[in-house]
């Protein structure tokens, strides 16, 4: 092998080198949180060029549409590996006009809401209307409503059509969901914790109380929902630990070995 073709299998070794190098390189994009309600689920979108920053408003691609969103966490770079599933993009940051049309949108929640009670109560249906929301481009408008029992509301949804021209969604949700899309003051005197922080309602159930040696009175460990207190779960797995770790404790404490006798 002559000096020439030495100097061509090195050159051709490198280039490999380094093909293989861009080869294990990943892409990267920018990843941002964005939350559609204050204490709602984060959504992380492909933010593209935007320079967002917590607290921006912006309008983002999703499978309903273009929705109206505030950014919860800022941009952050990452591989396209470590993402599971394409993300939608983020279509704009909000503009004027887009909190103009978010005002305009509230003003038909107030008169759906309205409305509807009004043939609620001409229907004789038995539900209790809470909230209405509107899609950002104003095509869809959802009646969320608590009911004992299924509720048949086709000609409801026909008066609402008619006299909203969009399309309508009934949704029917319990009591706890109720509470967290209202919001108010708790017992002590607190934002509700689903309405500010909780992503999810855990169970709870009346053992929790009782490992906290709290009053069992009904009206004393129920929230303003008419359900157990979510707080009672949140000291649950620490009372439990301190209840083992005293039983082990109380264990060594009466254990005493037995003596052994001297022989004579």
């Amino acid at each position: 092998m002559n000096k020439k073709n030495f100097e061509d299998i090195e050159k051709n070794r490198g280039q490999d080198f380094e093909t293989d190098k861009k080869t294990e390189q990943s892409p990267t994009i920018n990843v941002v949180g964005v939350r559609f309600k204050p204490a709602g689920k984060i959504y992380h979108f492909n933010s593209g060029s935007y320079a967002l920053r917590r607290g921006d408003h912006a309008i983002v691609e999703t499978e309903h549409g273009l929705v109206f969103g505030t950014v919860a966490i800022a941009p952050v770079r990452m591989p396209v590996s470590e993402i599971p599933k394409p993300l939608k993009k983020v279509y704009r940051p909000a503009t004027e006009d887009d909190l103009k049309k978010l005002r305009l949108n509230s003003d038909i929640e107030k008169e759906a809401h309205r409305y509807c009670r009004e043939c609620v109560k001409k229907l004789g249906l038995k539900m209790n209307l809470f909230a209405v929301e509107s899609n950002f481009d104003g095509t869809k408008l959802t009646f969320f409503f608590t009911a004992d029992g299924r509720v048949d509301f086709r000609a409801l949804v026909k008066m609402l059509a008619k006299r909203f021209k969009s399309k309508i969604e009934m949704r029917q949700v319990g009591i706890r969901n109720q509470a967290k899309m209202c919001g108010g003051i708790g017992r002590c005197g607190r934002e509700l914790c689903c309405s500010a922080f909780m992503l999810r309602f855990d169970p709870v159930t009346i053992k929790m109380a009782k490992k906290q040696r709290l009053s069992l009175n009904p009206t004393k460990i129920s929230g303003v929902c008419g359900r157990l207190m979510c707080c009672l779960g949140f000291e649950h797995q620490c009372y439990d630990e301190n209840e083992k770790t005293r039983q082990k404790e109380q264990v060594k404490k009466n254990f005493h070995p037995a003596k052994r006798k001297k022989s004579p």
